[in-house]
């Protein structure tokens, strides 16, 4: 069972070739939201499941086929525009943390308020970067001091942009137009994704639940309550109206109308590789390694932030991922130094298809990105001792 819901999830993931050629926005209907914290992520996201070029990633984005929005558990993922509304929903109940720093250090709603509308004017004009914002808000925002400093909120801008974003009012827009970096302009949303689809917060919780197990179904409760962020109750309650089915009466659910489907699905006999980002959806959704290792593979070692650790006792993946229809296999990252892919497999797994499968992904990663950074402080410099620590597993 364990080697069937590996194939299902890569395949249900469009990483078995279905989705070649598909557009972004297509990819991410099918395969779920990209968690983007200023990595490769989404692009490799899109690359290994449609072959998509970075030019055609940020042309999309551009045309707002696909965006970076705050949305479950107020992380932000880039979505496909059919989704922009649902993820600012279910975002918005986790985008308050700034202002409550804020409040504790004096600062009034009301003036808040003041400072969001002269946001929205100053924008009216067209985007603004965050120098230009101030300059235009200057009478509007003010200092936090050194308290404010000391927990990480410098002057009262950020909290109005956060509130901003949140609303679905404005939204940020790469200077650069590329997606694995976090330096931003900021443009009005006109009109406003939530004021032409309103969700209520138990409509929209159901939906997610339903995209989710459409994603990565089987799961369980307790991985859908880690990507909503919601208590096991409101996670109970969300799914309720999807009626889901018991996968051979274990703890994993899924759509009844994929049940058949499951039930007829075989895995491919012959390897079908892929190299996929540290947080690809195919478990960073989940946020379950586990599942994706063979028995044999789990108390394996591997290099960790900090040493090594057991392969099986991992929730978040250690680095790079090389995939066998479904199945991790193995580790990458890229050597921006040597401009190759430093890889390895467990067990000393290799061969012509899977050289290809690198050498495909390292032509992409060294012609068109420059870098596979995992987030935006990444650099191959801070990932040498993961490197090299792969190198020798080979």
């Amino acid at each position: 069972m364990e080697a069937k819901l590996r194939a299902w999830w890569w395949q249900r993931q469009g990483l078995d070739g279905s989705l070649r050629g598909a557009s972004p926005a297509d990819v991410l209907e099918r395969s779920g939201w990209a968690r983007s914290v200023g990595g490769v992520g989404p692009y490799l996201t899109l690359f290994a499941r449609a072959g998509t070029s970075r030019e055609a990633a940020d042309a999309a984005a551009a045309a707002r086929e696909i965006h970076e929005l705050p949305s479950a558990r107020g992380c932000t993922y880039v979505v496909p525009a059919s989704d922009f509304a649902l993820a600012l929903a279910v975002g918005q109940a986790f985008g308050g943390a700034e202002m409550k720093t804020a409040a504790k250090l004096g600062v009034p709603g009301e003036e808040i308020d003041r400072l969001c509308q002269a946001v929205l004017d100053a924008l009216s004009d067209g985007p603004l970067a965050p120098d230009g914002l101030r300059d235009a808000t200057g009478g509007a925002w003010r200092s936090l001091g050194e308290e404010g400093k000391k927990k990480g909120l410098t002057t009262t801008l950020p909290v109005a942009l956060g509130l901003l974003q949140a609303r679905g009012d404005i939204r940020r827009v790469p200077v650069n137009g590329r997606l694995d970096q976090q330096r931003y302009a900021y443009a009005r949303w006109e009109p406003n994704p939530l004021a032409e689809r309103p969700w209520s917060a138990g409509e929209a919780y159901t939906e997610l639940a339903r995209r989710f197990f459409g994603w990565v179904g089987p799961a369980t409760m307790a991985e859908l309550q880690w990507f909503t962020g919601l208590g096991v109750k409101a996670a109970k309650e969300a799914a309720a109206p999807l009626w889901l089915v018991s996968v051979d009466g274990g703890e994993r659910l899924m759509l009844a109308d994929d049940v058949e489907a499951f039930r007829a699905f075989e895995a491919p006999e012959e390897p079908h590789y892929n190299l996929v980002s540290s947080l690809d959806a195919i478990s960073a959704t989940r946020r379950n390694v586990e599942t994706l290792v063979a028995e044999e593979d789990r108390a394996r070692m591997v290099p960790c932030e900090g040493g090594v650790r057991p392969l099986g006792g991992l929730t978040d993946l250690p680095a790079h991922a090389i995939l066998d229809r479904g199945r991790l296999i193995g580790l990458w990252e890229y050597d921006a130094d040597a401009g190759e892919i430093a890889w390895a497999t467990f067990g000393g797994k290799a061969g012509a298809a899977l050289e290809a499968a690198v050498a495909e992904t390292e032509g992409y990663v060294r012609d068109q990105l420059g870098d596979a950074r995992s987030f935006s402080l990444d650099s191959s410099a801070s990932r040498r001792p993961r490197i090299e620590a792969i190198r020798r597993m080979r």
